[in-house]
């Protein structure tokens, strides 16, 4: 292993004894995991120095320019990360910037609001437009007691045509486990070896919608996906050890879970909601699907009042309240539903992943929709799963087509 990958696989392992859950996955040399928890917890200061140690030693190493490059970002990341622990202020702006390599700002709420007519055209009827939001999500929930099935059989299906679409590991599998009163939808367990975990909240069936896209978003063409594939052709394929570790506060994060929020739309692509509702209907499940699908692009419009409101919080100095009345207003959510957000959202280390959502997002679909007129979706999505882009190279990916000659 180069000393200098390994250097970095050790930070990333020493930062995640101060940072539960900043390691989504680590897969490589086990001695290099014991040795991190044996140690005792490191000064996070001591690791800002080594992060900066390793970004110093980098341009002179003998590694491929491109792994320099994707390292340099990380490095540069988890340096932040180790600051922050060691308790140096920042604004929530300047978190995000150096975390993800992204900008962010406020979303004009003249923006939501015409979202919120497009919602009330959907849903017509008497009465609050959350609460017709809300009866539409009940008619279209799986109950818990049928959702792990439901789920199976929508992953059966993804799995068949992302490995038509894409290739996969002839060994690779995805468990589904269903869990209570967690704060997520789903998350993904990446354990190496092409096989995934994944573990489904009870609620998650609250929309129909959530099936396809948890599905697509956690295994296929997502997370699973993509670690089953850089894993086969980076790791084992290429001796590129740095792959082995998926840390949460990276550039590399901000490019993973954009890709996973898109790929619903590479996989099943346009007319999912319709798709999903025939195998529902196996399970007995009756669902509104050209409706969902409708539903879940307008939503999509509303996710940035999540950074406006964490924005509120952290720089504009708005308290709890006016983030949780925002959020009820603009996103059109329940109250239980926006206090967990403004929790999430008010938490000094988690703060800044919200945005991996809606910034990421926005960044990859911008990028799939910069690749040649007679290229399709499946196509750039292939290079997503299979090479480490981060950020700063979909913005240049997306500026070459802007400028491009028409």
């Amino acid at each position: 292993m180069n000393p200098l990958v390994r250097d970095y696989l050790l930070l990333g392992l020493r930062l995640g004894r101060h940072v539960d859950g900043l390691v989504d996955c680590y897969y490589g040399d086990p001695e290099l995991r014991d040795q991190a928890a044996a140690e005792p917890p490191a000064d996070p200061r001591e690791l800002s120095r080594q992060a900066t140690r390793t970004l110093t030693e980098l341009p002179g190493s003998d590694l491929e320019p491109a792994r320099r490059r994707y390292l340099a970002a990380q490095l540069t990341a988890l340096r932040v990360v180790a600051d922050r622990v060691a308790g140096a202020p920042m604004s929530f702006q300047d978190e995000v910037r150096a975390y993800f390599d992204v900008e962010v700002g406020r979303t004009p709420p003249e923006r939501y609001a015409v979202v919120h007519d497009e919602i009330d055209a959907l849903l017509p009827g008497p009465g609050p437009l959350v609460d017709r939001v809300e009866e539409f999500y009940r008619r279209n929930t799986v109950p818990p007691e049928r959702l792990q099935r439901c789920v199976q059989a929508v992953s059966d299906a993804l799995r068949e045509r992302t490995r038509d679409l894409f290739g996969l590991p002839d060994t690779e599998r995805v468990e589904y486990t269903v869990v209570r009163d967690a704060p997520w939808n789903a998350y993904n367990r990446y354990l190496g070896g092409f096989r995934s975990t994944v573990a489904l909240n009870a609620a998650s069936g609250r929309s129909v919608a959530a099936l396809p896209i948890i599905v697509a978003h956690e295994s296929y063409p997502g997370h699973h996906t993509e670690h089953c594939l850089k894993e086969a052709g980076l790791v084992r394929g290429g001796g590129q050890d740095e792959h082995t570790i998926a840390l949460v506060h990276t550039p590399r994060c901000l490019v993973a879970e954009g890709m996973a929020e898109a790929a619903v739309d590479a996989v099943p692509g346009p007319g999912w909601g319709e798709w999903t509702a025939r195998i529902l209907a196996g399970e007995g499940v009756h669902v509104e699907g050209e409706r969902v699908e409708r539903m879940r692009g307008l939503v999509l419009r509303l996710l940035p009042a999540r950074v406006d409101a964490a924005l509120l919080l952290h720089d504009e100095g708005g308290d709890r309240a006016e983030a949780l009345a925002y959020l009820r207003r603009w996103m059109l959510l329940p109250p239980e539903r926006a206090e967990q957000m403004v929790r999430f959202l008010a938490d000094p280390l988690w703060r800044a992943y919200s945005v991996t959502y809606s910034e990421g997002g926005r960044l990859v679909d911008d990028w799939l929709a910069a690749g040649d007129p007679g290229s399709d979706v499946a196509d750039r999505f292939t290079t997503l799963l299979r090479e480490p882009l981060l950020p700063s190279q979909l913005r240049a990916g997306v500026a070459r087509t802007a400028l491009a000659p028409t």
